[in-house]
């Protein structure tokens, strides 16, 4: 069974009200995410074909083309990890 680790190579910044975190993809795991993403998200905006904006359980969040997401107003860790595994698993 898949876990969220085999999708995210990295998570950059602090979780809290007012940060934002960013999550990296692995390269070769990057499309099928995005994928995974985009077929549970509600989809605001799409910008360009390569920024989609996004909400899912109440959090907003950008998905760029290139593999990373953008999460505004974490709250901690575990919140961010559940988000995780609804949108990839």
């Amino acid at each position: 069974m898949a876990t969220v680790d085999d999708y995210v190579s990295r998570i950059e910044g602090t979780c809290g009200a007012e940060s934002d975190v960013i999550v990296v993809f692995k390269y070769e795991k990057k499309d099928e995410a995005i994928s995974n993403i985009l077929k549970k998200a509600t989809l605001k905006n799409k910008i360009a074909g390569i920024i989609f904006e996004l909400t899912f359980q109440g959090q907003s969040f950008r998905v760029y083309s290139t593999g990373k997401a953008i999460f505004r107003g974490v709250k901690n860790k575990q919140e961010l990890n559940e988000l995780l595994v609804a949108l990839l698993l």
